[in-house]
């Protein structure tokens, strides 16, 4: 096990004189304050009743979740027609923990997993302490390269990890036509995908895209079979109240299910009935409005790369998400070019190597535009390119 960068970046948030687009974590501007309130306030306005009165919002909870909010990620997930019931359902603490609870059921020591080449640091977390063999294939824009990925299958991994909408770390977004060749491959070589879907509701332009989840369904008559899907609340309504769930398989949630009993015994009952509550009257209109503020934002970053960025230096043009992927010339260290940023310009951002399982990708880095207005960006954009015209000249 091995620190989080993005966990002790964080700290620099303290320090207002640095712009930092280290955390990739949603602007508290966006949160939906006023009806988390009314939530709270409504549970302690009751005592009683299964619905969340503050008796039962403040009592112990079965380890599968709260069931009006199990229901209504079933209803989530049967508008883009997949057939879920309950039993396919467990809430977590944050999607997290359930990449960690699938680490702890598929991992042994030793065995192999397929990542892509970058991949999300936290997922390396979450895994890495079962000892795993780490497969990772490079992609290009459309997503992994299809050669690469059935060469490592036929190793035989445990299960192939993908972020495959807006990646955290760089923004890129598989195509429809790579997902159904993955799909494809997967089920051929047997091994089952696990899709993270952190930020899949935070698109700005283009057309939606199937999910992995989605696809797999439409060929099992709407049920999933070879895609654990994994959700989260934490970036499209907020963080602290620790939300997530996933989906799959009866027979594989009870498994997980298990492991939330002995882990945690279940996700804070106050905090899924306040959610439930919120995201059954506002989650359409939230969703609206969080895309256009964070459009807003990614369209600054983009527009001040293309002002200030010397030549040498290429990044990404993600059509959501919060992250941008800057690649600089070769031989440059993004670790080295942090403490320098840090010091003479005062600007944070994630080294790329974070998010390589083998620490590769030196000269890469990962920007958040997600929790800096417009003006904050610009003046951080137009800082770090100052530094790095020394690096790339």
């Amino acid at each position: 096990m091995g620190a989080s960068e993005i966990r002790e970046l964080l700290k620099l948030l303290e320090r207002p004189e640095i712009i930092s687009f280290a955390g990739g974590i949603p602007d508290p501007d966006f949160f939906p304050t006023a009806a988390i309130a009314r939530a709270y306030e409504k549970i302690f306005q009751s005592n009683g009743g299964a619905g969340g009165g503050a008796g039962s919002a403040l009592q112990y909870s079965i380890s599968e979740g709260f069931t009006p909010l199990r229901e209504w990620i079933c209803a989530y997930m049967g508008r883009r027609g997949i057939q879920v019931g309950l039993d396919g359902v467990l809430v977590t603490s944050g999607s997290q923990q359930a990449l960690e609870f699938v680490g702890k059921l598929l991992i042994g020591p030793g065995e192999k997993i397929l990542v892509t080449r970058p991949t999300y640091l936290g997922a390396l977390q979450a895994f890495s302490p079962y000892e795993p063999q780490y497969l990772s294939v490079p992609g290009d824009a459309e997503g992994p390269d299809l050669a690469a990925v059935e060469a490592a299958l036929e190793q035989k991994p445990k299960f192939f990890y993908l972020v495959p909408d807006f990646q955290n770390p760089n923004g890129t977004t598989i195509s429809l036509a790579r997902r159904e060749a993955l799909l494809d491959l997967c089920a051929k070589h047997g091994v089952p995908i696990v899709e993270d879907a952190a930020y899949t509701e935070l698109r700005y332009e283009g057309e939606a895209i199937p999910s992995m989840v989605e696809l797999d369904a439409a060929r099992n008559g709407g049920k999933i079979t070879n895609v654990l899907f994994c959700g989260s609340f934490s970036k499209t309504m907020v963080p602290a109240l620790r939300v997530g769930w996933i989906n799959g398989p009866a027979e594989v949630i009870n498994r997980l299910v298990l492991m939330k009993q002995a882990g945690d015994l279940h996700t804070s009952t106050i905090n899924q009935i306040v959610l439930h509550d919120v995201v059954s009257q506002t989650f359409d209109s939230h969703i609206r409005r969080l895309r256009a503020g964070y459009k807003e934002r990614r369209d600054a970053m983009l527009t001040a790369l293309d002002e200030f960025a010397p030549a040498g230096v290429t990044w990404t043009k993600p059509e959501g998400g919060m992250f941008v992927w800057i690649e600089l010339p070769e031989g440059t260290d993004g670790v080295d070019l942090l403490a320098r940023a840090i010091k003479e310009a005062n600007v944070a951002f994630v080294p790329g190597s974070a998010f390589h399982a083998d620490r590769s990708g030196k000269n890469t880095l990962r920007l958040s535009f997600s929790n800096n207005n417009p003006e904050r960006i610009r003046e951080g954009i137009r800082r770090l390119c100052g530094l790095l015209q020394t690096v790339a000249a």
